[in-house]
């Protein structure tokens, strides 16, 4: 069953777009990640051109962000503090993402530059996680046990401007976040993701965060980067389709829920060797459907628009005659829907409490 995407102009298949949605949000539950870096190259696969991606994708991880951060909020595992100086560093990193995304645009090549960044980020981090994760299997299997060191310092944490983070109980350069925001900013811009699979290590391994804070603040941050990067797509290139959106958001939050579930009886050690794999699999794709397979994307993309039903044609209209008016509502949807997903599934576990406690 097939549907229009009246901005994206491609026709995508419904069911399709549900069932990839779903498992990227099951496999986001499962790794504690966006889904952002494995929903774009399918989107992409799907026949969507890879500008249209980004955008959509980025509109996508700001509703799911929105509800893991409410649920966050209402559990007060959230370093507010913290995530404000990597949102700081977040907005500069997102204009220059956006002005470089622009530069290339201009020029004709940023479907290949999109595809080129997310070959080589995805086989770069998929390598490196492959490495520790089967490294780590093999420790468990030997049952050798590593002392490690609590905190690495790095040139970073010499940088001046210390202040301190009293929920994370941090004593930090503010530079240290700001450029960490600035970096994961500039990779959302041009990639369409939340950056969490650069953020999360970076709050671990860096900053030195709680692991009980980092899933919430890196959601945090997530919002106000994908926002930007909503907003200024929507504005300057017209790329957000509400429908695709609409889909996409509805098979996310579905897809989380159930991958948080099923995370509790896994190994975690097993998930990220898992998720490595996933990651070297997409970006083999994703090299093979750039340097070998051009001419089916340029296949899919030639769609007849001349055929418009109602409501496709309305949201064609404002996207073109008000675009400030319909990048705010792009945002304004996805939020709500975030909202309501988090309370609906507060609501559910609040009914489940009392079922068990009437049943004891």
């Amino acid at each position: 069953m097939d549907i229009f995407l009246p901005i994206a102009e491609v026709s995508v298949n419904i069911l399709a777009i549900f069932a990839l949605s779903g498992v990227v949000g099951i496999l986001s539950g499962l790794f504690g990640v966006g889904g952002g870096f494995l929903m774009t190259p399918f989107l992409i696969f799907l026949g969507v051109p890879p500008t249209f991606a980004v955008a959509n994708e980025a509109n996508n991880i700001l509703a799911t962000s929105v509800s893991g951060s409410t649920t966050h909020y209402l559990k007060n595992t959230l370093d507010y503090k913290m995530g404000l100086m990597i949102v700081v560093g977040g907005i500069v990193g997102t204009l220059l993402g956006i002005w470089t995304f622009t530069y290339f645009k201009g020029t004709g090549k940023i479907d290949i530059v999109i595809s080129l960044a997310y070959m080589y980020i995805l086989a770069i981090i998929g390598t490196a996680m492959l490495i520790e994760g089967l490294g780590e299997i093999e420790k468990a299997r030997k049952k050798i046990i590593i002392k490690k060191k609590l905190h690495v310092h790095y040139w970073i944490h010499g940088l001046p401007l210390r202040i301190r983070f009293q929920k994370s109980k941090l004593y930090e350069s503010a530079f240290t976040p700001i450029i960490i925001g600035l970096i994961v900013g500039f990779i959302a811009a041009i990639m369409g993701i939340g950056g969490a699979f650069i953020l999360v290590p970076a709050m671990i391994y860096i900053i030195g965060m709680p692991t009980r804070l980092i899933p919430g603040t890196s959601l945090f941050v997530t919002i106000f980067v994908s926002v930007i990067v909503t907003f200024l797509h929507s504005f300057n290139y017209g790329s957000i389709d509400l429908i695709l959106v609409a889909m996409l958001v509805l098979g996310s939050i579905i897809g989380v829920q159930a991958g948080q579930k099923l995370g509790e009886s896994i190994d975690s050690t097993e998930i990220k060797t898992l998720l490595a794999v996933l990651l070297l699999l997409v970006g083999i794709a994703i090299a093979y459907d750039t340097f070998f397979a051009e001419h089916l994307v340029s296949e899919a993309i030639k769609i007849d628009v001349n055929d418009l039903n109602p409501l496709s044609m309305f949201i064609k209209k404002i996207s073109i005659e008000m675009p400030i008016l319909y990048g705010l509502f792009s945002i304004l949807f996805a939020v709500t829907l975030g909202v309501g997903a988090a309370f609906v599934r507060k609501f559910f576990s609040n009914i489940r409490k009392k079922y068990f406690k009437k049943s004891a």
